[in-house]
């Protein structure tokens, strides 16, 4: 659909801020309205819905048997299935069918809040993306901090993207204003911060020229501000933090302020990186 061609400027889509309520992750309401359940639809309208294709290209996924609903293998092409209840998967990997659900990759640009509202009335992410269907950020990058975040109405995925117990690694590209020799070494070691202990999945300096220093940090937790104090706790105050990739999802082709669709093929990939 046209939601999903190209990358847009997030200003020409939206126009005046919005207020209202932030969606938590968890809130029961953040899956997007359950209330009314879509009708059940034929399996390969559903399928070439999300994006697998032609109907006619679906047909034969099917009779490869590569598509199960409920963990077992489809072989009747005339099959319906519910599009909100039905688990179905194609060579393993889980398809959104829903129809009402949104995933929106936005490169943040600086001074922007990744918050639904901001009762200051600072520009938010909410605020760059298409009003409808409501949806809300998946974790929070500070208001100085640029790069990838993911804003959805998909409530578990959104919850196990964003809580550390789930492994889900991101990561930060940041401009140091200095980098003491020492200083990556100290990283892999973890370093203690004053609300406990903080080691990085990974470390690895990245070329700069003169006195540009650039850090990357993979982590899998996300603290308030977390990458700016590890490496501030290593005498390496950052001067620009941008985030990459969340999982399998690279930022790249967005200028800031940018937005696009995720593909099927990307939505298929976060879930299987979350487990779900």
């Amino acid at each position: 659909g046209p939601a999903s061609r190209g990358a847009r400027k997030a200003k020409d889509a939206t126009g005046a801020r919005r207020r209202g309520p932030a969606l938590a992750p968890d809130a029961p309401g953040a899956e997007g309205a359950r209330g009314d359940d879509q009708e059940p639809v034929r399996l390969n309208k559903a399928l070439s819905g999300a994006g697998l294709g032609s109907r006619r290209s679906v047909e034969e996924l099917i009779r490869a048997g590569r598509v199960s609903i409920a963990g077992e293998i489809v072989s009747d092409l005339g099959r319906r299935v519910d599009p909100v209840q039905d688990r179905v998967e194609v060579d393993g990997s889980r398809v959104v069918l829903d129809e009402r659900r949104r995933y929106w990759l936005l490169n943040k640009p600086a001074g922007v809040v990744s918050t639904a509202a901001d009762p200051a009335g600072r520009s938010t992410v909410v605020g760059m993306v298409p009003e409808q269907p409501r949806v809300f950020p998946v974790g929070r990058l500070d208001r100085d901090t640029e790069g990838l975040l993911l804003l959805t109405n998909d409530g578990p995925l959104a919850y196990r993207l964003t809580h550390a117990r789930y492994g889900i690694e991101k990561r930060y590209l940041a401009e140091v204003e200095r980098l003491p020799a020492d200083a990556p070494g100290r990283l892999r070691h973890g370093v203690e911060l004053e609300d406990g202990p903080a080691r990085p999945v990974r470390v690895r300096v990245v070329a700069g020229s003169g006195r540009r220093r650039m850090v990357e940090l993979v982590l899998v937790e996300g603290r308030n501000r977390e990458v700016r104090r590890l490496l501030d706790a290593v005498g390496a105050p950052v001067r620009r933090l941008v985030r990459t990739a969340v999982g399998p999802i690279r930022l790249s082709g967005l200028a800031p302020g940018e937005y696009r669709a995720l593909r099927p093929e990307e939505i298929r990939k976060l879930y299987k990186a979350a487990g779900l």
